[in-house]
């Protein structure tokens, strides 16, 4: 072998030199920076090119009304721009009058609110048509039915809406617990069709939930509209979800094992935690539906949710049937179930938001939907089947009693 052969087959062999590598963190960054630098770019040339596609265009205007109070000689509302463009309130009239008004903002920008004070001698129960005039000509309805005087925000309207919540919602779940005795000498077949009911109780409170909170945001499109009680549905399915997960590993001591049915004391948990989100929600449409004078505070209607709202308390107790009765455990399960109502009507009743309300709904329905999937496992006969004619009749007979107790609350 020649000097010129040995000297090109050590070169080649010699090891190349590494170049160091970026770190990990500045490889996610750097197309984040990218993306930044070229929307900021495309903002500063104002879109070249197609800035002359809204010439011509008069502007969408999209108002939705929050709030409305009556106080003597006046009545306040509350509105929220939905669309892109900037709005105004030039004009508002009141049943063919043209009423002084002042705002807390002059023009809004996409998704702020003002509240506007209109001076107007109205009269206790009669109805008025009140239309907002933007600068653009639009015309956007607030008509008051009958119209009545708002209540006022004081120490005893909370204590009112703390009474509203208890009643509501903690006094019904407890008295539905004072099925445990019951529960505790049923059969194996019996406890089965009790799940069941437990699983259709839930399964209509989450259809319910879904149902009343796009009512609860009426078409409007802020804040993603629809989408924004199936985001909260979904992360409190997930959350949840996760939770069991985390837990299910500590108890298996890292391991992979999986059990298919949770221990009754924790499932018992996750209902009440579940309920109990659902009763927040339920709670904050009660209290900004009083705070905007929309429900009239009656003994029927106080009847009406406790019966509705009795049935959460047999589902919170079903899944211990076989357990050690622990009146402090039954207890806490009660006010993890119940107090929410009470948070949710003085929430309510405070800072009404309907985007908030829904998006609460959301939540409540997708915690009582995880909770009801697991539940499905508890279904299963000695046979291994999980619907039998006993459990489809109890799914039958929850969906049915909720539907039925849900018909008494004329809210």
């Amino acid at each position: 072998m020649s000097i010129h052969e040995d000297t090109h087959a050590d070169t080649s062999a010699a090891p190349r030199p590494h170049r160091p590598l970026a770190p990990r963190w500045l490889l996610g960054l750097g197309p984040l920076v990218l993306i930044a630098v070229v929307l900021g770019l495309f903002w500063l040339v104002n879109a070249p090119g197609l800035a002359t596609l809204s010439e011509g265009v008069p502007p969408k205007e999209e108002v939705a009304i929050e709030n409305i109070r009556l106080t003597p000689g006046q009545i306040d509302i509350t509105v929220r721009n939905e669309g892109p463009d900037p709005v105004s309130i030039a004009q508002v009239n009141v049943s063919d009058y043209y009423a002084t008004f002042t705002q807390t903002r002059a023009t809004m920008g996409p998704l702020e609110s003002s509240t506007l004070s209109i001076y107007y001698m109205w009269v206790d129960g009669d109805p008025y048509e009140v239309a907002l005039v933007t600068s653009a000509g639009a015309k956007i309805p607030a008509d008051i039915e009958a119209a009545a005087l708002s209540p006022e925000r004081g120490h005893q309207f909370f204590g009112l809406m703390t009474l509203m919540g208890i009643y509501v919602g903690v006094i019904p779940v407890a008295l539905g617990m004072l099925w445990m005795p019951f529960i505790r000498r049923s059969s194996a077949a019996w406890i089965r069709v009790l799940l069941g009911v437990t699983v259709g109780l839930l399964a209509f409170l989450a259809m319910d939930a879904i149902m009343e909170a796009v009512d609860v945001l009426g078409g409007s499109g802020a804040f993603g509209g629809p989408l924004v009680v199936f985001l909260g549905a979904g992360a409190a399915y997930l959350i949840l979800e996760g939770t069991d997960a985390w837990m299910r590993r500590n108890d298996d001591g890292g391991g992979l094992g999986r059990a298919p049915v949770l221990p009754p004391r924790r499932l018992a948990l996750l209902i009440a935690i579940g309920i109990g989100l659902h009763n927040l929600g339920e709670g904050l449409a009660i209290g900004s539906a009083y705070a905007v004078g929309s429900l009239a505070l009656g003994a029927s209607l106080i009847v009406g949710f406790a019966i509705h709202n009795t049935t959460e308390g047999l589902a919170i107790v079903t899944p211990l049937a076989k357990e050690p009765p622990r009146l402090g455990w039954l207890a806490a399960l009660g006010l993890i179930a119940g107090a929410p109502a009470v948070l949710g009507a003085l929430v309510g009743a405070t800072v009404y938001q309907p985007a908030l309300s829904a998006f609460l709904l959301g939540v409540g329905a997708g915690a009582v939907a995880q909770v009801a999937v697991k539940l499905v496992p508890m279904l299963k006969d000695s046979s291994g089947r999980t619907l039998t004619p006993l459990t489809i009749a109890g799914i039958i007979a929850g969906l049915a009693v909720m539907f039925g107790t849900g018909l008494l609350v004329q809210a």
